[in-house]
């Protein structure tokens, strides 16, 4: 903030206004907290004075007789000569950051005025809002705002229009108070964000009384009186300070003497143009009237009229009709859950009846009774006739219970439908202890319960069952507690102003009486023995200490409580106690001084205990003697006390004089122990006494236990923290302790064990994280403590503690023990729960965290910062890394909250508030591409305030919804994909909503605000559609169900855990399974027999019914091979275990799926061959295969029938991961919206006009998608869906086209004639799709349909006779073909995700594959036409722990290398199936291993690959387990771009190829240590293509930021612009006559998300200009035709005209404002053709369907409007999620004409001459069009549509469709010569030739 510092302010321009750059010192710093609640600017500067203040011309001071005080006059009528200033000169700063300006002043008569303010935004831009009476309009500027002040006259003048009220002042304009918001000033007219204010300059014919700045509304028509007697500060309105106010006379209104201007007005959600009157002032209450000037209509300028277009626009379709809501009238009504019979009536009404007869008592809330959780209350209580409102979201819409005059008639009552059941919540436990104090903890009388208070709610817990009751009433924290002696009656005091004493029957659970304690806060209380009479001190309103006595005698019958006794002392009382001799006698003490206390008469008197040396001791705690008889004279007992300085006195009660003192433990007797402040002991905090001994707890965290002489230590028990209280049970058996740090715990006298009954956060939790795998919920709280529950047993597992943060969000991986945590400095910590230990600590943040996420996959982790910032993480292995940080995206000013942060279930999608707070933004999740913006502020046009989002939260993924909490209490239900407006709830709470959640199953939502928790029906289905809660004593921070749906938990003050009642979706019997969710998990022994459970019955592999298992297979022989079920392959359960006497470690395995091969004799049971497995289809080209699982109808089968369906209609049990596992090494699709087309037009064979000529990429985003065969030189590697098979001599590309999803794998033979490649399944397909390919010809041979979801890697045998496929972790199969046919010769399923595979390179039957924590080795038998597998399943090392095992290879010999997500080698021995050796490789996980000989190599994600090496291993197998690893050495290193994901080798491993996931390959070359880029690309997706204007080099931008210049001869990459955390949207090359490659003349434009303009030089690769003449992202960007000019469009529709030579923007057109840019061209014409001067014409298209088109001469400066063409296009666009883009271009073959395309009526591109002034053609499309380009040289047009096809027209003509995207085709480009053409599909760019027309 520039107050407490050196502000960084601008240039100064020529109006004086402040720009980026200039250091401006404060003026005087002045702390934030002094500034509130207001400041006097006038006073605090000392104006007077005049020297911190300047003055020029006519200014002087007088004193106004009728405001009765001081004003400053300032005459003249030239503002710069007549002015007062603050502060003095211009490079200083006010530095005052209160929101609101208060300006009381008054206009002279008939005279102009002007008034400057200089502030400064959080950019660090200085912008200055200046009114007056001279403006005639509303002006703006990005530095400037400009506003006319309307003066008004006095009340009952004549008004005249308003054009006429604007200039001098009128001649009885009166005193006003003008309140300028300055913060909304900035967000609603230049969308910044404000800082403070810098300075003030009144100029000209104006009085002024004073300024002020607070961050309070005041109202200057209410006086403090009224607003104490209305308690108006609770609806936040405060009057105005005296010293500030005008003078009232009595009897008169404020407003009937003054003016009150409020700008902009209160909920105001559309920029005004004027400053004037609007209403008489924010009365309190209801509304004001409207004055008349608001009431005729207003003649808006146009640049307000532009905005509200705008908004207009946006909210388009139209949002759900406003409701007003029910104002409730009353108390809410209390609903409990008790289920005792006897209580029938509720016990709030029970209360209200003993309140109504006791006179002395107050209501003070609601009053619910105990019991086992039920605490269901109503938000709103009905008045006196019930109503139901009719909005389904209102808050009032509830149905009252119970008897009374509210009760509804019963046909309403009928029709009163509720949620059910009712209550959905019960309370089951609260985590918590403490809140005011840490000391109370009593026991109850059965001595095996303790009663204590959290928070609000006093909690009961039996110590061995664990179970809680509560005591549920208290609106604020309990400050202390009492039993009487028989623990039948509880008396409980309540913190606060509103203190008030609780008395409860103990037994029940039931309040019995309420009342005021006449006191502030109560700090102690005491019950006598009986419970007839009850004691407490406390603190009055001034400060000063109150001893009340109450009489209780007749309470529990049903009496009042009366007060005894009250007195009045300024000694200081620690603690109090009733006598147990003596119901009228009590006993305190406090700092320096003992006193007894007498009721007597109705007055209390004390007399204080003659202390002697002690009198300056602090005493903390009392206790008598227990076992003293009541009827023992009172002579005979004494009492102790303890204190701070360690002293233990005996004091005489008859006497009151001090028996004895004793100080135990003295200083010098632990050094380590803490000292109070005089350094004289330990202190004693508590002290408790039985009849046998003394327990007392201290400073130093020791329980200690004495005799009764306290002659010596019996035993001590140390604490984590200070002991606050001790407390000896009635039996002597168990002693009670607490401690500071929220301990509750009991030490066993019999066992010496001490027990653990409450641990507790020491302030309030800021958020918690829940785990569903090991039921963890870990919590971070204000007292800088990071804590791991369990939520079954809800005890503590571990405690982290931040040294040098506050941890404020924290988030649990989904599938790891692994915790991450924010903290308010910045950092992000990641922990490992396992080992206890920090991971990783990231530093990408400098200010607290507001938002900490996991995608529910696990494989990303989210992080958000204060200052908006967003950052992603790689969260695949368990040391995380950084894979892209945003600036600015994330709204600045929103909270720490678990909503602010929030990713869909499908882990696709990230949604967040930003980049403003009235904005909600969607992005991929797995690469923060942004998808859609969401304006909240303009959802509701009716509403009259400024809607801001404050947490977002995502429905179910089959619903597709976003659900917005908002700052106006509403909750907006989105489309996720459309930012549609579904449906919106209101009002929800009476506070905003700061936390919600979702049920899984879309059906109950969580949400709280303030201290309630509400259960909603997400349908709102019936007429009351929510339950309300109470229990928390402070705004309940999150809210959350439990992973298995049957519980929720709320934090705030504590952690509440609820049991959810509601009962599970019913659902019908499914008749077949279309998700794993659906079955149950088998147990090992149906497993075993080969049961699956379907439809609630159980079947067996055979299709049969059975009431009965069968036998163990080991007792009947199999006679036949078992049948395959190539539909679902059962479950593979493998084991380690090896039988006793077997020759062989191999097993044979009773679940494999096997497939017979054609020939076979096996036949199924109905007489059938078992032809089933394969169907070979014959298609065009005769040589293509292609291999399907048959299909077959369902029908009911008879025992023995062979189950054959498809795997889609599966009905054996397949293990379905739906949780990724923790490695990166699986595949994961780009996320995409686009679908294949449904028509496609190819062009004849021999016709084709385009040819492929390169592909610019490669896809890092692949699994091992890049091979290379060293022999034969053959090279290839994936681009989306295309295979690019390239000479790496010559650079030149071939394309094979065979996929028409993302590429996941390839995987070549080894005598490199076949390639083998796998994609993700087609829309209406099954199965993925593998297609092998004969390398020679590059022709599809076969295609391979089995694998559901996708392919993980493929592998060749040894004599390349087999094909191996593995399914990725949610297919969790293993499929063996044979290569010659092409046929399935097996398959199987593994319980669990497999990563990696690999054929043995010494025997084509034996194969291994690596998963978690284990390697399976197999083994494979053929016996003719039959194959076997057997299986050998090895764990890994206990030395690793729970480790993945990720990749693996074959090394020399019989070994064999698999590496672990956590950076280890494992080194295997394949005789034996053994590890006998690991080592720590790298820091991350290792996804590649290439082992040649006695070399290897590995490739990690912390982008490392490493070269070992391992001719030591052979010789350290021998040794078995103890061989060591240092034999192993590091030879190179090489660090790369990004994570490994491919490698390729020669022979001797001195030279190779290397993938990343930065989409490059890397030339390896170890001998040389060199690394050479081989092929790059755009990571993210490219923005924007274009070539140069000599067409020997091309463009290419992206989301990265980067702007790249390709070579078209190498298509290398020849330089790269990299701007950090912005997006590149948009370039253009400079156009000009063609010169040499290295001429000055090679420019390019770029615009950047930031509103930047860069210029580079290609030549000199430099930047050479950079200018913003934009304040929003760019969106299009051209060159003039002779380029001297930069033509430039932004995301707000405005187009800017710059000059590259001066930087200056010399235009800006607002014609478009509200409407993005999409297209800015520009053309060369004939100086006079269209009847304008000019020798260019140029167009703009903006999404809204309109088209501009201009004739400019840039040396005249002149620019003129030649048409404007607006298309027109339905309501909504049906089918479509988005609506496609506005483009248009100029035709080069036909002058004068233009061609468009984009949403309208039809499917088509028109063309629209500029001559004729209308459409002269139209050419029909089968899609909207999503790029356009046009051939300069021939009549050819390419248009690009979001179904992955790119067209080519000849205009007019055929049309030829081509393939080879896997997304949308979003950008196309000619070349100047019309021979090529650029295309872009998300990150990869296709270059195309034309070779015929």
């Amino acid at each position: 903030m520039a107050a407490a510092g050196w502000g960084t302010l601008g240039h100064r321009d020529s109006n004086g206004v402040c720009g980026a750059g200039d250091t401006v010192p404060p003026l005087f710093v002045v702390p934030a907290a002094w500034q509130r609640p207001y400041l006097n600017i006038f006073k605090h500067f000392r104006v007077e004075e005049w020297k911190r203040s300047a003055r020029e011309g006519d200014v002087a001071t007088f004193t106004d007789a009728r405001l009765k005080g001081t004003v400053y006059r300032i005459r003249g009528s030239i503002p710069g000569s007549s002015y007062l200033q603050l502060p003095r000169t211009g490079t200083q700063s006010l530095g005052l950051t209160g929101r609101y300006l208060y300006l009381l002043f008054r206009p002279v008569p008939c005279k102009h005025f002007v008034v400057h303010l200089d502030v400064t935004t959080k950019e660090k831009q200085v912008v200055r809002i200046s009114f007056s009476s001279l403006f005639k309009e509303f002006k703006s500027t990005a530095t400037w705002l400009q506003f006319p002040f309307v003066c008004g006259a006095a009340e009952g003048s004549a008004r005249a229009p308003r054009h006429e009220l604007v200039g001098d002042a009128p001649t009885d304009v009166r005193w006003t108070c003008l309140m300028l918001d300055l913060h909304s000033i900035l967000s609603l007219y230049l969308n910044r964000h404000y800082s403070h204010l810098k300075s003030i300059k009144l100029c000209c014919s104006l009085l002024v009384k004073t300024l002020c700045t607070s961050d309070l509304v005041f109202d200057p028509g209410v006086t403090f009186s009224e607003a104490r007697q209305a308690e108006l500060a609770c609806h936040g309105v405060v009057p105005m300070p005296r010293e500030m106010a005008f003078p009232v006379p009595k009897g008169e209104k404020w407003h009937d003497l003054y003016d009150y201007i409020r700008f902009p007005s209160e909920g105001s959600k559309m920029p005004k143009d004027s400053i004037q009157k609007s209403c008489p002032g924010p009365v309190a209450g209801g509304q004001a009237p409207e004055d008349p000037i608001q009431q005729q209509p207003v003649a808006l300028t146009s640049a307000v009229r532009d905005r509200l277009s705008l908004i207009q626009q946006i909210t388009s379709p139209k949002a759900m009709p406003h409701h007003c809501p029910v104002v409730p009238k009353s108390i809410p009504e209390v609903q409990l859950t008790a289920s005792r019979p006897p209580r029938a009536m509720p016990a709030g009404d029970q209360e209200l009846e003993k309140n109504q007869k006791s006179r002395n008592v107050e209501d003070t809330g609601q009053s619910p009774t105990v019991g086992d959780g039920g605490i269901h209350v109503y938000a709103h209580q009905r008045s006196k006739q019930a109503t139901r409102a009719v909005h389904a979201g209102s808050e009032e819409s509830t149905c009252r219970k119970g008897p009374g005059p509210g009760v509804l008639p019963s046909r309403r009552a009928a029709a009163c439908r509720r949620l059910l059941p009712d209550p959905i919540l019960k309370l089951r436990m609260i985590i918590g202890f403490g809140g005011c104090s840490t000391k109370w903890a009593l026991w109850a009388q059965n001595n095996t319960a303790v009663v204590y208070p959290c928070h609000a709610v006093i909690v009961t817990l039996q110590i061995h069952s664990r179970k809680q009751r509560f005591f549920i009433g208290h609106t604020d924290k309990v400050s202390a507690l009492a039993f009487n002696g028989s623990s039948t009656l509880l008396a409980s005091a309540q913190a606060g102003p509103r203190s008030v004493v609780r008395l409860w029957d103990f037994p029940r659970g039931s309040c019995l009486s309420v009342f005021k304690t006449h006191a502030h806060s109560l700090l102690s209380l005491s019950f006598s023995y009986s419970g007839a009479v009850l004691c407490g001190v406390g603190k009055d309103g001034h400060g000063k200490t109150m001893v009340v006595v109450w009489n209780t005698a007749q309470v529990t019958q049903g009496g009042e409580v009366a007060v005894l006794a009250k007195a009045h002392t300024d000694v200081d009382i620690q603690a109090l106690k009733i006598t147990s001799f003596d119901d009228s006698r009590m006993v305190s003490c406090g700092w320096d001084n003992i006193r007894l206390w007498r009721v007597r008469s109705g007055v209390l008197r004390s007399c204080p205990v003659d202390l002697g040396e002690y009198r300056s001791l602090e005493f903390t705690g009392l206790a008598f003697q227990e076992g003293c008889a009541a009827e023992r004279e009172r002579e005979d007992h004494t009492f102790f006390v303890c204190s701070k300085s360690g002293h233990i006195l005996e004091v005489d009660y008859q006497n009151v004089s001090v028996r004895s003192a004793l100080q135990l433990l003295p200083a010098p007797l632990r050094d380590c122990q803490r000292l109070d402040k005089s350094g004289a002991g330990i202190a004693i905090n508590s002290i408790s006494i039985s009849s046998h001994f003394c327990a007392t707890g201290s400073e130093d965290g020791y329980l200690r236990l004495w005799p009764l002489d306290f002659s010596a230590v019996v035993a001590e028990a140390e604490q984590e923290a200070p002991v606050s209280s001790v407390c000896i049970s009635p039996d002597g058996r168990r002693i009670l302790c607490t401690t500071a740090a929220g301990y509750l715990g009991y030490l066993d006298l019999q066992s010496w064990d001490s027990n653990t009954l409450m641990r507790s956060h020491e302030d309030s939790i800021l958020a918690f994280s829940m785990e569903g795998v090991w039921k963890w919920m870990a919590t971070v709280s204000r007292d800088s403590t990071i804590r791991v529950w369990d939520l079954v047993s809800m005890q503590q597992l571990y405690d982290f503690t931040a040294a040098e943060g506050t941890p404020c969000a924290v988030a649990f991986h989904p599938t790891q023990q692994m915790l991450a945590c924010g903290f308010d400095n910045g950092m992000v910590w990641t922990f490992s729960l396992a080992t206890s230990s920090l991971l990783v600590e990231h530093k990408q943040h400098r200010t607290v965290i507001t938002g900490l996420t996991f995608s529910p996959d696990g494989n990303f982790m989210f992080s958000s910062c204060l200052q908006g910032s967003l950052a992603l993480y790689s969260c695949m292995a368990q040391k995380s890394h950084v894979l892209r940080v945003l600036g600015n995206v994330v709204a600045l000013d929103t909270g720490s909250s678990a909503d602010v942060l929030v990713v869909s279930g499908d882990s696709h999608l990230l949604a967040f508030v930003g980049p403003s707070k009235y904005v909600v933004t969607v992005m991929e999740a797995c690469s923060l591409d942004e998808l859609l913006r969401v304006d909240i502020s303009t959802l509701d046009l009716n509403s009259t305030a400024l809607d801001s989002a404050v947490g977002v939260c995502f429905a179910p993924v089959p619903r597709g919804e976003l659900l917005v909490a908002t700052s106006s209490n509403k909750i907006l239900v989105l489309d996720a994909k459309t930012g549609r407006l579904v449906r919106e709830v209101s009002p929800v709470h009476k506070v905003s909503c700061s936390s919600l959640a979702l049920s899984k199953d879309g059906r109950y939502l969580l949400t709280a605000g303030d201290k309630v928790i509400k259960v909603w029906d997400y349908q709102m289905h019936s007429n009351i559609n929510f339950q309300v809660y109470i229990g928390h004593s402070e705004p309940v921070r999150q809210v959350a169900f439990t992973p298995d749906q049957r519980h929720v938990i709320s934090v705030g003050d504590a952690i509440f855990l609820w049991d959810f009642l509601a009962l599970p979706e019913e659902r019908s019997p499914p008749t077949g399974l279309h998700s794993s969710e659906s079955v149950p998990l088998l147990g090992p022994e149906q497993r075993k027999n080969g049961f699956s459970h379907i439809g609630g019955s159980w079947r067996n592999e055979l299709g049969e019914g059975s009431s009965e298992m069968l036998k163990d297979a080991s007792e009947t022989p199999r006679q036949a091979v078992p049948l395959p079920l190539l539909s679902s392959p059962p479950c593979l359960d493998v084991s380690s275990v090896h039988q006793t006497g077997c020759q062989s470690i191999f097993s044979e395995s009773d679940k494999e799926e096997e497939a017979d091969l054609p020939g076979s004799s096996q036949m199924v049971a109905n007489g059938d061959k078992d032809a089933s497995v394969l169907v070979v289809e014959p298609v065009r080209n005769e040589e293509l295969i292609v291999v399907r699982p048959k299909e077959r109808q369902e029908r009911s089968k008879s025992p023995g029938t062979l189950a054959s369906e498809p795997r889609k209609q599966t009905t054996n049990p397949k293990p379905q991961c739906s949780v990724r596992p923790d490695s990166y090494r699986h595949f994961t699709p780009c996320f995409k919206a686009s679908v294949l087309p449904k028509s496609f037009l190819p062009p004849p064979t021999g016709s084709e006009v385009l040819k492929l000529k390169a592909v610019i990429g490669y896809n890092g985003n692949g699994r091992g998608n890049m091979v290379w065969n060293p022999d034969t030189g053959f090279f290839a590697y994936t681009c989306g869906c295309i295979i690019v098979v390239e000479d790496l001599h010559s650079g030149s590309q071939n394309h094979w086209l065979g996929h028409a999803e993302e590429i996941s794998t390839l995987t070549v033979s080894h005598d490199a004639q076949v390639l083998a490649s796998a994609s993700g399944k087609r829309d209406g397909d099954s199965y993925c799709q593998i297609c092998v390919w004969n390398v020679p010809d590059g022709l599809c041979t076969a295609s391979l349909f089995h694998h559901e979801t996708q392919v993980q890697a493929m592998a060749f045998s040894q004599d390349d006779r087999f094909l191996v496929t593995l399914g990725d972790y949610s297919d969790q199969t293993i499929a063996l073909w044979n290569t010659y046919t092409y046929e399935l010769m097996w398959s199987t399923c593994i319980s669990e995700p497999v990563h990696d595979v690999a054929f043995s390179p010494f025997s084509h039957r034996e194969l291994a594959c690596v998963g978690k924590g284990t390697v399976m080795f197999w083994l494979l038998e053929q016996q003719g036409a039959d194959v076997h597998l057997k299986v050998h399943r090895a764990p890994a090392p206990d030395v690793l722990g729970p480790v993945e095992l990720t990749s693996l290879c074959y090394g020399a010999d019989t070994l064999l290398y698999s590496g672990t997500n956590s950076g280890q080698i494992c080194v295997w021995d394949t005789e034996t199936n053994c590890c006998f050796m690991t080592w720590e490789a790298d820091e991350g996980e290792i996804g590649v291993l290439v082992c040649r000989h006695n070399r290897l190599l590995s490739g990690s994600n912390v982008k490392r690959i490493r070269l070992w090496a391992v001719a030591a291993v052979q010789e350290l197998r021998l040794k078995g387990p103890d061989a060591r690893s240092n034999l192993v050495l590091l030879e190179h290193e090489i660090t790369l771009d990004g994570t490994i994901v491919s490698a390729a080798f020669d022979d001797s491993l001195e030279m190779g190829i290397v993938g990343t996931t930065a989409g490059t390959l890397w030339y390896i070359n170890w001998t040389e240590s060199t690394s050479i880029q081989l092929i790059s690309g755009h990571k993210n997706k490219v923005t924007e293509v274009c070539f140069s204007p000599d067409e020997t080099h091309c463009a290419t931008c992206g989301e990265d930021g980067s702007v790249r210049i390709w070579s078209l001869g190498s298509m290398e990459l020849v330089v790269q612009f990299q701007v950090l955390n912005q997006s590149c949207q948009c370039l253009a090359w400079k156009l000009h006559p063609v010169v040499a490659w290295g001429a000055e003349s090679q420019h390019v434009v770029s615009g950047y998300s930031d509103g930047t303009i860069r210029v580079f030089n290609i030549s000199r690769t430099e930047l050479e200009l950079k200018m913003q003449p934009h304040a929003v992202a760019l969106t299009a960007i051209a060159y003039s035709t002779d380029g001297e000019m930069i033509l430039s469009g932004g995301k707000d529709g405005l187009v800017a005209v710059s000059s590259p030579r001066t930087g200056m923007t010399i235009h800006v057109l607002a014609d478009h404002k509200g409407s993005p840019i999409t297209a800015l061209q520009c053309t060369m014409k004939q100086y006079r053709d269209f009847g304008v001067e000019g020798g260019e014409l140029w167009l703009a298209t903006s999404s809204d369907r309109r088209v501009s088109i201009w004739a400019s001469d840039w040396l005249k400066d002149k620019c003129e409007l030649l048409d404007w063409l607006s298309f027109p296009a339905p309501a909504s666009p049906e089918g479509l999620d988005t609506f496609p883009p506005s483009l248009a271009a100029f035709c080069p073959w036909e002058h004068g004409t233009l061609v468009y395309v984009g949403f309208g009526r039809q499917k088509e591109a028109l063309f629209y001459s500029l001559h004729k002034k209308q459409v002269v053609m139209k050419i029909p499309l089968p899609y909207f069009a999503t790029s356009l380009s046009l051939s300069p040289a021939a009549r050819f047009m390419a248009v690009g549509f979001g179904a992955r096809l790119l067209r080519l027209l000849r205009c007019p003509g055929e049309a030829q469709d081509y393939a080879g995207h896997d997304d949308a085709v979003h950008r196309c480009c000619f070349a100047p010569s019309g021979r090529r053409l650029l295309t872009a599909s998300h990150s990869a760019v296709l270059l195309w030739e034309l070779t015929g027309g």
